[in-house]
This record gives structure tokens, sequence and C-alpha cells, in this order.
């Protein structure tokens, strides 16, 4: 890769890293629900209407969409909302890269090498010592929402790669337009009408900028540029930058608001990345034609593209 395409990748890396304080933060002003559909309606509106029309068909954009925006961001938020921190948030989501691999098994077909069975141990065992750090110090109820919800983007991460989309920005967009709906409706069950309204009406500057942050930094610039970068490069080229999410989620919420690393949180982050990094170990496949591997389509290489 060329230096400005490293320095670009990091950057996409730190904004989705950055992403989780940022929500943290949003979750003071908004309910999480809310805070989520606010979210995917800001994505999606107007980029919606200047992509072109979708380019996969409506099921993988509304399977992917009730996946991805609402049982994974809903649980996210819900888990963060009830005391998961930011920073560790960012890290136990990487677990998403060994349900994507067992999804893969089990719905696919694939046979695991040798090689991601131990990574998927190894991540395994990150997040049991990440558990028994959170447990020493709040509950466990938003550490286990946001387990679920990385078993929701390991569904979705399937689903992502039978469709193959071959413009990654078109499709995250038209993927945002589906979770808003569902996400409204089910703030105003669950939140409720008082509470949603009330966050409307104190709407300020901080608040509005936590909400175009997650929509247009975190998800239009995010994906853009990720998929811009995925269509001139290997997804094993650029896959691996995604492991440095947790390091700058971490980093910002210690930084920002002053969320502390323990050592066993640290010992977490080394079993998790380093279980991530041999779960998304592509198996060897027999010489292809030269060029072959960048034309093929980001979801068929990749175990997932990190949402932050």
């Amino acid at each position: 890769m060329r230096p400005a395409h490293v320095c670009l990748a990091v950057l996409v890396a730190a904004v989705w890293g950055v992403n989780f304080t940022v929500i943290e933060v949003g979750l003071d002003h908004f309910p999480p629900l809310l805070f989520s559909a606010l979210r995917f309606l800001v994505a999606a509106l107007p980029a919606v209407f200047l992509v072109g029309p979708p380019k996969v068909a409506w099921k993988w954009i509304v399977g992917v969409g009730l996946a991805l925006g609402v049982a994974k961001f809903g649980l996210l938020f819900i888990g963060m909302d009830v005391g998961m921190p930011g920073g560790l948030s960012s890290l136990v989501l990487q677990i998403q890269a060994v349900f994507t691999a067992l999804f893969a098994v089990a719905l696919l077909g694939e046979r695991p090498t040798r090689v991601r069975v131990t990574g998927m141990a190894v991540a395994l065992a990150g997040i049991g010592v990440a558990a028994v750090d959170e447990g020493a110090s709040g509950p466990l109820t938003g550490f286990a929402l946001v387990v679920a919800a990385a078993a929701c983007w390991g569904f979705s991460n399937i689903l992502t790669r039978k469709a193959s989309p071959p413009d990654a920005l078109n499709f995250m967009i038209w993927v945002s337009t589906v979770p808003v709906l569902p996400l409204l409706a089910l703030s105003v069950l669950l939140e409720g009408w008082s509470a949603d309204l009330e966050a409307l009406r104190s709407l300020d500057w901080s608040g509005a900028g936590t909400v175009l942050y997650v929509a247009w930094g975190a998800t239009v610039f995010g994906f853009g540029a990720w998929g811009w970068l995925l269509r001139r490069h290997p997804a094993s080229t650029v896959a691996p930058f995604s492991l440095l999410v947790p390091v700058f989620g971490m980093t910002s919420a210690a930084l920002f608001l002053g969320e502390s690393v323990t050592p066993l949180r640290w010992c977490a982050a080394a079993l998790l990345v380093g279980g991530v990094a041999l779960t998304s170990v592509a198996p060897r496949r027999p010489s292809a034609a030269p060029g072959r591997e960048a034309a093929e389509p980001s979801g068929a290489r990749s175990e997932g593209s990190p949402v932050g």
C-alpha cells in the first residue's frame, strides 16, 4: 500500500475507535434506541439520493439492516447505556470475528483450519478475562449485551458475504434506511414517547455533534473510505488495520472519559486481538490469476468489516 493509503486506513480505524467514546457521550443526551435510530436516519438522508439505486437484491439489504442495524447496534447501545464502558466495548466487539467463523461453519459449510480454531480459542480466553475484569468493577448485564451484539454482527457478516456488494458505501447507505423505523418503534415501545420527546426538545450542539459523528464520520466516511481501499488492495492487506480499532477505542476512552485500563484489561486486549488476528487468517488457496484477489468483492474475502 502507498503511504497515503496506509494513513487513510489508520484514520478510518481511529474514527471507528473514537466512535465508541462519542457513543458514550451521546447516550447522555438520548435514550439508546432513539440514538441508534437517529444515527441511521442521518446516515441515510440525504446520502440515499446521491449514491444511486441498490446494487444487490433487497433481501440482503433488509437482512443486513435488521441484523446489523436493529439487533447489533440496538444491543450495543443498550449495553453501553446500562454501564458497559466504551473502551471495553470496542475491544469485546472484536469477538465478532469468532462468531463469523462459527456461523460460516454452521451456515456455509466452511471447514476451519487449525490456525483459525486456535485463534477462536485464544479470543474466547480473552473474552473470559474481560468478563472477569468487568465483573470485578460492575454488573455483567452490559457485557453480555455487547457479546450478543457481536454475535449479531457475525451473522450480518455472513449475510454481507452472501450479498457480495460491489460498492460498500452504496450498500451501507441503503442498509441504513432499514433500521430507522424498527428502532423508532422499539424506542417508543420500550423507552416511551416522553423520554424521546424530552431528548429531542433538549437537543444541544453536543448532542447533535454526536449524531453527526456516528452517522457521517463512522458510517458514511468510514465505510466509504474502507470500501475505496478494498477496491484498490486485497482484503487481506486492508483488514488487519481493523485491529487498531480497539486500540483507539480504549485510548480515547481513557483520555476523554477517564476510563481506567487495568492489567486484566490489557491481558484481555492482547488475547482478543491476537486471537482475532489468527481467526481472520484466510486459508491458502490455489494460485489465482494476477490481480484476481484484488478484484474479488470485499465481502467474499474478509470476515467482516468493522462498524464502530
